[in-house]
C-alpha cells in the first residue's frame, strides 16, 4: 500500500476519503470480492470534495500551499522548462550564496539568463540553502549576471521563492540593504527582457530584490507580499496566531494582486497545488516565457526600460 505524505490541516477530509477508498481497492483485490461499485461512489464523492476544498481557498490557506514541502522549486522548474543549464558561482566581492541561484540555460534552443531562490529538501539542504533567504551577496551575485545578460542581450527569467532577505548580523554588517536597494534601482533601467514567477513564497524585500520585471506573474497558489503573515500578526495584534487574519488583510494572493494591478497574470496550478503535478504547473509556465519573450524582443530597449519605469511608478496609484 502507498506511504501518506502528512497533509495540512484543511485537507483532512481528502486525505481520510484517498485513504478509505486505498483500503477498499486493498480488500477488494486480496479478498476477492466485487465492491466496485462503492469504490467508485468514494471516488465520485473525493473529487466533488477536492473541488469544494480547492476552490474556496482561504488566503491563509494559500499560503500554507506556497510553503509546501513538495512544491516545486527553482531547480526543479529550470530543469523541467530549460536544457543546458551552467550555474553561475560567486558575486565577486565575498562568497558564493546558495540560497540564491544563477547561471545561463536554453529554452527551446534560445538562450537566456535564469536567476532564482532555492530552498532545500530536507534539513540539511535547507540549512546549506538558509531557507530561501539569501545574503547580500546573493543579491549581488544576481546583479552581476543581470548585467551580463544585459552586455550579451539575454533575457532574463526569474524565479522567486523566499520568506525573505536573511535579517542576521552579518548580512546587515555586509550591507543587505544596500544591496536589495542596489537592484531595485539597477532592474529598473536594465536594457534586456525580464519575466518573473512568484513561484512560492513572495517576502518582501527579499522577493523585490530581485523582482522588478517587465512580465511579474504569480502562480495560483503562491503569495506576494510586504511582510509575511507571522510578522504582521505579531506586530498589529502582538500574537503570531492571528497569522490567518493577517493573511486576509494583505491582500496577498495572485487574485488580489491581479486586481491590484502590482502583477500580470496568474498561473495556474494543478488543482490542490503545484507539487500535484509538477510539470503541469511548468508547462503553464513556460508557455508564459515563450509568449511575452516573442513580445518583449522586438522592443526597442529605450522603450523597453521607459515602459518598465512607468509600470512600477502606476503601483499604488489610485483615481477617486
Amino acid at each position: 500500500m502507498a506511504t501518506h505524505i502528512p497533509g495540512l490541516e484543511f485537507e483532512r477530509p481528502i486525505i481520510e476519503l484517498e485513504r478509505k477508498i486505498e483500503e477498499l481497492k486493498g480488500f477488494s483485490s486480496h479478498k476477492d470480492i466485487d465492491i466496485s461499485g462503492e469504490i467508485k461512489r468514494l471516488e465520485e464523492k473525493l473529487a466533488t470534495i477536492k473541488k469544494d476544498i480547492y476552490e474556496s481557498l482561504t488566503p491563509w490557506q494559500r499560503v500554507q500551499i506556497a510553503r509546501h514541502p513538495r512544491r516545486p522549486y527553482t531547480l526543479d522548474y529550470i530543469s523541467m522548462i530549460m536544457t543546458d543549464f551552467i550555474e553561475i558561482h560567486g558575486d565577486r566581492h565575498f562568497a558564493d550564496d546558495k540560497a540564491m541561484i544563477c547561471g545561463l540555460a536554453k529554452i527551446n534552443g534560445d538562450k537566456v539568463v535564469v536567476i532564482g531562490h532555492q530552498k532545500g529538501k530536507d534539513t540539511k539542504e535547507n540549512l546549506e540553502r538558509n531557507f530561501g533567504s539569501a545574503h547580500p551577496e546573493g543579491y549581488r551575485k544576481a546583479m552581476r549576471v543581470m548585467k551580463m545578460a544585459e552586455k550579451f542581450d539575454l533575457p532574463v527569467v526569474v524565479f522567486i521563492d523566499t520568506p525573505g532577505a536573511y535579517p542576521g548580523i552579518g548580512a546587515e554588517e555586509r550591507g543587505q540593504a544596500e544591496a536589495i536597494a542596489y537592484n531595485l534601482r539597477e532592474m529598473a533601467g536594465l536594457r534586456t527582457p525580464v519575466i518573473a514567477f512568484v513561484i512560492g513564497e513572495g517576502g518582501s524585500g527579499g522577493a523585490l530584490g530581485i523582482g522588478i520585471a517587465d512580465r511579474m506573474y504569480v502562480l495560483e497558489n503562491a503569495y506576494y507580499s510586504v511582510i509575511s503573515p507571522e510578522g504582521c500578526a505579531a506586530i498589529l495584534w502582538k500574537e503570531r496566531s492571528r497569522a490567518p487574519d493577517a493573511a486576509a488583510a494583505l491582500k496577498l494572493t495572485a487574485k488580489d494582486l491581479l486586481g491590484m494591478q502590482i502583477i500580470d497574470g496568474i498561473i495556474k496550478e494543478p488543482l490542490g497545488g503545484a507539487h500535484k503535478d509538477p510539470e503541469e504547473t511548468a508547462e503553464n509556465i513556460k508557455k508564459a516565457i515563450k509568449k511575452d519573450l516573442a513580445l518583449l524582443k522586438i522592443i526597442p530597449k529605450d522603450k523597453l526600460v521607459d515602459t518598465r519605469y512607468a509600470k512600477i511608478r502606476a503601483i499604488g496609484v489610485f483615481k477617486e
